[in-house]
């Protein structure tokens, strides 16, 4: 559970079938509401009661040699952005009591949407040069030493995603985050079409909401 829970659960899957040869491996991405439902007073608790709805979707892994002629994907690397040793990262979204009546729920703070564009930003910065071709990262090199070095008052190049992926799946977290993904990503409406479905249609899921956008990719584009 939890939004980033997905991907951090496949890393964890990808980690350990690398030290079990032959295995599988299952993972399970769920939101269960009735489970962190807030009773209580606090309006930074309440919040997560109007937002998530129920949602899960599991995913099989396998290392097996065999697996390979009938796998749909192949999982080629993961990216992973850990801000937890910041304060405010750790306070954004926090499962506690409230001061008034002890009842348990999961707090959200005015900081959260500003927190997780950093560590947007911090995994694009990380993944860049891992998927991006040769002359989007010397663009973006040539940009950085203008800036830096010569201090010349130029805009920051920020690399086409487009000539590296064909599909994108964003966390359908809420509208106003991907209208704002999609600008600052220059990305078309078709682009943008699984994520948008995926909240019209099931809500604030969680973590099983990349793998209902790939389902929907799947069926719509392939």
């Amino acid at each position: 559970m939890g939004c980033s829970a997905g991907l951090i659960s496949i890393d964890l899957a990808k980690d350990l079938l690398q030290v079990h040869p032959n295995s599988y491996a299952l993972v399970v991405s769920t939101e269960n509401i009735s489970r962190n439902w807030y009773f209580g007073n606090d309006r930074s608790m309440l919040v997560t009661n109007c937002l998530f709805r129920m949602g899960a979707a599991a995913v099989l892994l396998s290392n097996r040699t065999f697996d390979r002629r009938r796998s749909k994907y192949q999982l080629i690397r993961t990216v992973r952005t850990h801000k937890g040793a910041d304060d405010k990262s750790f306070n954004c979204v926090l499962y506690r009591e409230d001061l008034d009546t002890q009842r348990v729920g999961v707090s959200l703070s005015k900081d959260l949407m500003a927190i997780a564009g950093e560590a947007l930003k911090t995994n694009i910065t990380t993944l860049g040069p891992l998927v991006l071709p040769v002359s989007e990262q010397l663009l973006f090199f040539v940009t950085l030493v203008a800036k830096k070095i010569f201090k010349m008052k130029i805009k920051p190049f920020f690399p086409d995603f487009k000539l590296a992926f064909e599909h994108f799946c964003i966390h359908a977290g809420e509208r106003g985050v991907l209208d704002e993904l999609e600008k600052n990503l220059e990305l078309t409406e078709w682009h943008m079409e699984p994520s948008r479905m995926t909240l019209y249609r099931f809500g604030k899921t969680s973590s099983s909401s990349l793998w209902y956008e790939s389902a929907y990719s799947e069926a719509k584009f392939e």
